[in-house]
Formats: C-alpha cells, sequence, structure tokens
C-alpha cells in the first residue's frame, strides 16, 4: 500500500519540553522506528510533519537580531522544512540501515488569497506563554494571541490548502521507490498570480489539511494520523469517555470535536476517506497496528 504518515507535534516536541536539536532529534528517533516498521512491513511511504514551535522560534530569533528584517512565514516555513526534514531523513536512513533512498522535498501549496482566514488567524506557531508576557510580546511585535490550554501563543493565519504544484516532482520520486518527507509544516504557503507565477504569503497552513490533500492527490491506500493519543474518544475528558475504532466520513463530521483537540485530524481523515482510501488515528508507536486495524480509529466508507 502507499500511505502517507502525518506526524504530530509530539513526535517533535512534547509539552514543556526545550525546543532544542537534541531534544527534537531523540524524539525523531523514538519516531522512525515506528516508521521503520511500516517500510519494513512492506509498504509505500510518505512522511509529513508539523512546525509550529519550530516555525515560531525562528520568527523570535529573527525579531530579535533585526527586527524590522524579520523573515516572513513563508521563509521561515521553508527553512523549518529542510531542518525538520533533514533530521527525519537521517534518522529513518539509520533505522533501516541505509537499505533505502529517503528525500526530503520542499513543498510549495497553493492557497486561496481571498481565503477567510487571512482575516481570523487561528494557527498556533512558536512556544507558549504566560498571558503577561504573551501580551506584552504582541503589542511589541503586533502579534494577534490566543489561549492554548492554560498558556498563550501566537496565532497566524491558516488558509486551506488548495493545490500541491510540486505533486510531479513528488511522483518521479516515488516511481523510483523512494520514501519521500514532503509538505513539511503544511507546506510553504503561496499563491498564484495572474500570470501563472507564484509567490509565497504570510501564513501556516495545517499539517493534517495538507497532509490529506497530499494523500488524495496521490491516491494513496491510507493517511495516517498519529500523535499522542491513542483513538478518538466519544465524550473524552469524562467519565463516560469509550474509544471509538470505527467511523464513516459522515459519522466522524457528525461529531463536532473542537478545533484545539482532534478536531483537524477527524476533518482531515473525513476529507481523505471520502475519496476511497482509509484514515487512521492514533498512536505513533502503533502505527502498523492502526494499519491492521487493530489500534486506534479507523475512518472509512466501509466499516
Amino acid at each position: 500500500m502507499l500511505i502517507v504518515a502525518a506526524l504530530g507535534g509530539n513526535a517533535l516536541l512534547k509539552r514543556g519540553e526545550p525546543l532544542t536539536a537534541k531534544v527534537q532529534r531523540a524524539n525523531v528517533r523514538v519516531a522512525v522506528a515506528s516508521l521503520a516498521k511500516i517500510v519494513c512491513a512492506g509498504h509505500r511511504l510518505v512522511i509529513t510533519h508539523g512546525n509550529g514551535p519550530q516555525v515560531g522560534l525562528l520568527a523570535l530569533q529573527g525579531a530579535a537580531y533585526k527586527p524590522e528584517s524579520v523573515f516572513p512565514l513563508d521563509v521561515l516555513g521553508a527553512e523549518t522544512g529542510g531542518m525538520i526534514g533533514y533530521i527525519i531523513e537521517q534518522e529513518l536512513e539509520n533505522a533501516l540501515g541505509h537499505s533505502r533512498l529517503v528525500a526530503t522535498l520542499l513543498t510549495q501549496v497553493l492557497v486561496d488569497g481571498h481565503d477567510p482566514a487571512f482575516g481570523n488567524p487561528t494557527k498556533f506557531v512558536g512556544p507558549v506563554y504566560e498571558k503577561d508576557e504573551a501580551e506584552a510580546l504582541a503589542r511589541a511585535a503586533g502579534w494577534k494571541i490566543a489561549r492554548d490550554g492554560a498558556k498563550w501563543r501566537r496565532v497566524v493565519p491558516s488558509p486551506r490548502p488548495v493545490e500541491i504544484p510540486d505533486m510531479r516532482v513528488l511522483q518521479l520520486l516515488l516511481d523510483q521507490n523512494v520514501i519521500v518527507i514532503c509538505t513539511g509544516g503544511g507546506g510553504i504557503p503561496v499563491l498564484r498570480l495572474e500570470d501563472g507565477s507564484m509567490i509565497g504569503i504570510e501564513a501556516v497552513i495545517d499539517k493534517d489539511a495538507a497532509s490529506a490533500l497530499l494523500a488524495r492527490q496521490l491516491k494513496a491506500d491510507a493517511l495516517l494520523l498519529l500523535t499522542d493519543v491513542e483513538a478518538v474518544y466519544r465524550d473524552f475528558g469524562t467519565k463516560n469517555a469509550a474509544r471509538i475504532s470505527n467511523l464513516t466520513p459522515t459519522e466522524a463530521c457528525a461529531l463536532g470535536l473542537p478545533a484545539g483537540s482532534m478536531g483537524p485530524k477527524v476533518t482531515a481523515a473525513c476529507d481523505f476517506a471520502s475519496t476511497g482510501g482509509f484514515a487512521g488515528i492514533g498512536r505513533l508507536d502503533e502505527a502498523v497496528a492502526i494499519l491492521e486495524g487493530r489500534a486506534g480509529t479507523r475512518v472509512s466508507k466501509v466499516r
């Protein structure tokens, strides 16, 4: 099977951990052990990943160095895609004993410049802060901020991904049996101008939405949305919480899960599964079991 595996933020950084190269590499080393099992089971693999904390940190570093010349979010997205892709690529090659070709592709993703998301920033980037500190930073840098659990973070526009212009390059790599790491952080957001040229735009695309689009355009057999939660739960956080093993796209979309938790993953699963493949949501270390229907939540037209 051709599988698109989307790594949640916990694959790189767990909440509360310092955002250092050493910590991220240690987490990636654990993550690729699970991904390597997918490859060893005979499947073809495309890997995507998030970049929220990393892109936010680069923005902070740039502002501290030269506030009037901070790089735009599309450029920061490209930088983090290369940085994170490099670590995943190297650790996966090591885990596979260098028996397979692995490549990282910086991926442009087309968005609509009239998307209402540009007027309503909701995507969290960067580290968490106490409210007073976040408000001070927002005043100084012109940020928008929002509550993230008990803390506060910067929020930026997150437009819907429309098209992946780099699909032909990606397909060339897959045709050569290369394991590809792409659409990092949801991809590099770009606009297509009237003359057909493309230019980056200030935004961060949701990684799960971009992964679903990628899986659809590749006609993948499965989309794995891998996180630190074992499945989708009904009445999560209550004494009546119950794991849901199987859902149709209609049932999944009707759950109405909040945007700050499983909402984006379930929406992405619905978007992909409605085209014919199946999506699995669950723990990263149970990726193979999710594929085999022994763990996680499966979203599919056919139960």
